[in-house]
């Protein structure tokens, strides 16, 4: 048997590409990063056939530098981020960008989708709400404004499963990113036709779907050749990134929860019967039987990333000098401050906001500046938010029935040893980091590694590959201030959702 697995991660601001060992050791990693384009208030898209130049350069990056050969890789996996919508015609060929996640664009859609079809029997047939960040609403989108484009679809694919075909020519959708398409009975991990009809999506643009470990094929002769792989590679059809990270976190059991710490923030919980709330979102875990019943929000890294491009030209510049991340040191900035930030509080609705407030007008804010405030205080102030963001949605989980005891971190922000426990003591829930930077390609390598037979399954897959780095477990002495800024976190966005609403639709 070839000794290595090989997980790629089709993420919102980059390509991640790993290659582990049987025991989930890292070989080699490279990045690659791509645009996202923002053309009109609301809009957030992105061009797959930039995804897949980047992923090939990548890809061949990591076998120049390394000792790797090609013909080595038993197996490829790909997670993606959700409810991309990709138009592809018959010849394979991408009609346009497609709207990404933070996309909201087909918000008038869904308010006309929900009057027409009812909310309810919705809800009752794919477990969520209806709202334009979904993947549903982009389809009609295309259908009323761009005609040309909607008429030569083929088929309409995720993230993974784009590259997936352009490794292997088959078209295809995973089981875990169905939940994109309201038309999905989540019950029965099937399409619904009358549903379908009801929304308006013709069945035959919704590929085949599969389960996330089984392979779908191999790597194509044109395929090798761009991307530098070995023709005939077997490849698994993936899942979503948040379901790859969960389970390279090693969460496969009933009430296990895994925390994102990646570009957009939330949470991830394990269950293995239907649980489903209009607040939260459901969707197939990658592991067979079980579900996930996850809060998704907009700005996790990706709000200190945003910080750090506008607001970090001096740590940039330092660490270029010493050595050290402009990350790093905005970390030690933030540590110089007292929890709760002195009174600053930050709202992370930087693209709308997803669960638990499906609102696509809400906006970032900061609330508390004064003269006293530096630097340092907006940095905690972005890491609080996130933080209280992710307690809004695991206190919405537990009204739902579904209780976290303790929380699994992956994600960049799972590096910052500071971000990490300001998470644990705001939600007061203990958390347990593994392999941070790797949980999600990890994922993706292990649905590859039960596919081809390296891993009899799971449950062996866990154990030999996800390894405890760190604890973290809430400070109680800070437990008082965060719940004093955490009510007014909650009763700030009660005050400004209506002019956030009025001001949108204006807007738009």
């Amino acid at each position: 048997m070839k000794p290595y697995l090989l997980g790629i991660d089709v993420g919102t601001s980059a390509c991640k590409i790993a290659v582990f060992d049987r025991n989930g050791t890292v070989l080699e990693t490279a990045t690659g990063e791509y645009e996202v384009y923002y053309p009109q208030t609301g809009w957030a898209e992105q061009d797959p056939d930039e995804w897949w130049r980047v992923i090939c350069s990548t890809m061949k990056y990591i076998f120049s530098k390394s000792q790797i050969k090609p013909e080595e890789i038993a197996g490829i996996g790909i997670d993606g981020q959700s409810w991309s919508a990709i138009a592809v015609d018959k010849e394979g060929s991408v009609l346009t960008n497609t709207p990404i996640w933070m996309d909201t664009r087909a918000d008038d859609i869904c308010k006309e989708l929900s009057e027409k079809v009812g909310e309810q029997r919705i809800f009752e047939v794919a477990g969520n709400s209806l709202q334009p960040s979904y993947s549903t609403a982009k389809i009609i989108w295309y259908q009323r404004n761009m005609p040309q484009v909607y008429e030569n679809i083929d088929k309409v694919l995720q993230s993974n499963s784009y590259i997936a075909y352009r490794l292997t020519g088959q078209m295809t959708q995973d089981l875990s990113q169905g939940y994109g398409f309201h038309c999905f009975d989540m019950h029965t991990g099937t399409w619904d036709l009358a549903m379908c009809e009801a929304l308006g999506i013709p069945p035959h643009i919704l590929p085949d779907i599969h389960p996330c470990h089984e392979v779908i094929g191999t790597v194509t002769k044109a395929a090798a050749i761009q991307s530098g792989l070995a023709e005939g590679t077997p490849v698994v059809a993936g899942g979503l990134d948040a379901a790859c990270g969960t389970l390279g976190a090693g969460v496969i059991h009933a009430g296990e929860t895994q925390e994102q710490g990646g570009q957009a923030g939330g949470m991830s919980i394990c269950i293995d019967s239907y649980k489903a709330d209009p607040r939260l979102i459901l969707s197939c875990h990658v592991v067979p039987g079980k579900w996930l019943l996850q809060g998704g929000t907009t700005g996790g890294g990706g709000a200190m990333r945003w910080l750090e491009k506008e607001f970090g030209a001096f740590e940039r510049e330092e660490g270029r000098r010493t050595g050290k991340s402009s990350l790093d040191l905005f970390n030690d900035e933030a540590g110089s401050v007292a929890p709760g930030s002195d009174g600053l509080i930050f709202l992370p609705y930087m693209a709308g906001e997803r669960s638990p407030l499906w609102n696509p007008y809400a906006k970032g804010v900061y609330y508390g500046m004064d003269f006293g405030k530096t630097k340092g205080h907006f940095i905690r102030a972005v890491m609080e938010g996130v933080a209280m963001s992710l307690r809004h949605n695991l206190e919405v989980a537990a009204e739902a029935g579904a209780s976290v005891d303790v929380l699994r971190a992956m994600g960049g922000s799972a590096n910052s040893l500071l971000w990490t426990q300001i998470k644990s003591d705001i939600t007061g829930k203990p958390v347990i980091v593994p392999s941070s930077d790797t949980a999600t390609t990890l994922g993706a390598a292990i649905l590859a590694g039960v596919g081809v037979g390296i891993y009899e399954d799971f449950e062996e897959a866990v154990k030999l590959t996800v390894e405890n780095k760190r604890y973290h477990v809430p400070n109680q002495a800070d437990r008082n201030i965060y719940d004093r800024n955490y009510r007014k976190y909650l009763s700030l966005y009660e005050h400004l959702k209506d002019m956030m609403v009025q001001e949108g639709e204006n807007e738009s």
